[in-house]
């Protein structure tokens, strides 16, 4: 099997698509997630992600043989289900474009779990960020976010989660990517099925198609981000990256008619310049010297 030819612009493009995707994947939730519970629509997302690769899980079924460190397969996929679960409650109740933003601290918060958990060293530059994305996190934060305490609350749970689930991928980085993945749609369907059906709502004949769409966008961006990142430098995708909250701005202007203040801007600012701070200075310790 020949190893495709780096390139930053065909990265590029694969993650934009990936970007894409997303972006309009949590706009379906957005519209139409209010009315269901967050577990029905983990599981549709899920089941639907389950079908996408299931051919890929088939044609390298060899590679599911003797899988070991089961219990942190299993704690990844709790920590997932938590973080899916509740950005999808949290799409509904937040502007899309402040969503976004919280979303860009959890590389931070990924950086001191790690410090408490795995004994990482945090140096004075990743605490300053941290603290400089929290100060941007409380800037961006408008009175109709403040008074909507729910919404709030399950932004910084998807946060903590979502960054939990990242330090067990760590654990994990050994495994091939299909079996995560595979571990990931199939983990999440089992995890959500009990909750969802106890508490199913009757689907809409017209929101079925938009909801399931939602599971086939979410497959597909995971698939293009892994791509993307087969292609492409990491220091220049993770630049790259920070236009989503662009694209988030634009959707939710356009679609939901949410408009950002200043405040947001500055605090978005803070945030964005907090995480890729943090991040190119990884990449540069990581770089090979001459």
């Amino acid at each position: 099997m020949t190893t495709p030819a780096r390139s930053n612009l065909t990265g590029g493009a694969w993650l934009i698509t990936d970007m894409a995707l997303n972006i309009w994947a949590l706009s379906i939730i957005k519209a139409l997630g209010i009315g269901y519970g967050p577990a029905q629509l983990v599981f549709l997302r899920a089941s639907v992600g389950v079908l996408v690769l299931s051919p890929w899980i088939w044609q390298r079924r060899r590679e599911f043989i003797g899988i070991d460190d089961l219990p942190v397969h299993l704690a990844r996929v709790a920590f997932s289900a938590m973080a899916l679960g509740s950005s999808f409650y949290a799409i509904s109740r937040v502007p899309l474009a402040f969503f976004t933003a919280v979303g860009f601290t959890r590389p931070l918060v990924t950086m001191i779990l790690a410090a408490l958990v795995l004994k990482e060293m945090i140096g004075p530059r990743r605490w300053m960020a941290a603290l400089a994305a929290m100060a941007g996190i409380a800037v961006a934060v408008n009175p109709q976010e403040a008074a909507n305490a729910a919404g709030l609350i399950a932004l910084l749970i998807m946060v903590l989660a979502s960054s939990g689930a990242v330090i067990l991928t760590r654990r994990l980085r050994d495994v091939s990517k299909i079996v995560l993945m595979s571990f990931y749609a199939v983990g999440l369907t089992l995890f959500s099925a009990p909750i969802a059906l106890a508490n199913w709502t009757p689907i809409a004949p017209a929101h079925l198609a938009p909801l399931l769409a939602v599971g086939l966008f979410a497959s597909l961006a995971q698939l293009f981000y892994l791509r993307a990142h087969q292609l492409g430098d990491a220091g220049f995708l993770s630049v790259l990256s920070y236009l989503s909250l662009i694209f988030s701005v634009t959707v939710g202007y356009l679609i939901f008619d949410e408009v950002p203040n200043w405040s947001f801007f500055a605090g978005a600012g803070l945030v964005v310049t907090a995480a890729l701070w943090v991040t190119m200075g990884e990449r540069n310790a990581r770089a090979p010297t001459r």
